[in-house]
């Protein structure tokens, strides 16, 4: 935990990549959304 907390707050670039990976996580949690909602059958 304490090398989570370094990498994070230590400097400015693990900031800037834990940000990184954390928004493409949320971009693909997206997309993988609109992809179920538009491949449902419609009624």
């Amino acid at each position: 935990m304490a090398f989570w907390l370094d990498l994070m707050f230590g400097n400015a670039i693990g900031l800037l990549s834990m940000m990184v990976i954390f928004c493409t996580f949320g971009i693909m949690s997206y997309l993988m959304w609109m992809f179920i909602v538009k491949s449902a059958p419609t009624k």
